[in-house]
């Protein structure tokens, strides 16, 4: 496995393939082939049901990952990678928390979850589950407030991108 060092960046990769099976299995076996990680990964549909966007992202230097691309680019079911590292981009991404909310907490719990602009998706007597979306380091502010009352579960969705402007 290779290992990161400090020219290491995190590079998120929007690569639009043709909705086939298969297609996902071979990409992913690019980044495993060469022992590289990947980090985050979403797959779904476009507006033409055709083409399916692939979110992923990974750890790696400039020339790999340039590499990566330039393969990627070569399977036949991909039509077109971006890596949106170097370029302005929005990003999101949807977190499941489940977390303890007895008597004493609940308010609490409650609180952070509006602050974060969450929404309560589901209640139990001893648990929330609170849906919110944003940006990783939203993501991990409100999960370290709320590892404090105690998180049972989290499930994340990966992160989803897009550029900015008329692309």
């Amino acid at each position: 496995m290779k290992k990161k060092n400090d020219k290491d960046l995190r590079h998120t990769l929007g690569i639009l393939v043709e909705n086939q099976p298969g297609v996902l299995s071979r990409v992913a076996g690019l980044f495993s082939g060469r022992g590289f990680n990947i980090e985050s990964l979403t797959v779904a549909e476009t507006a033409d049901p055709n083409i399916s966007r692939i979110t992923l992202v990974t750890i790696g230097d400039e020339r790999i990952v340039e590499q990566i691309v330039k393969q990627l680019n070569k399977l036949i079911n991909v039509i077109k990678v971006i890596d949106f590292t170097s370029t302005d981009f929005v990003n999101r991404e949807m977190a499941l928390i489940k977390v303890k909310a007895d008597a004493e907490t609940r308010a609490e719990v409650l609180r952070i979850s509006d602050i974060f602009r969450g929404k309560v998706v589901d209640v139990s007597p001893h648990s929330y589950t609170i849906e919110v979306t944003g940006n990783e380091d939203k993501i991990g502010a409100i999960m370290n407030l709320l590892k404090q009352i105690g998180i049972i579960e989290v499930v994340r969705t990966g992160k989803a991108a897009i550029s900015r402007g008329k692309k």
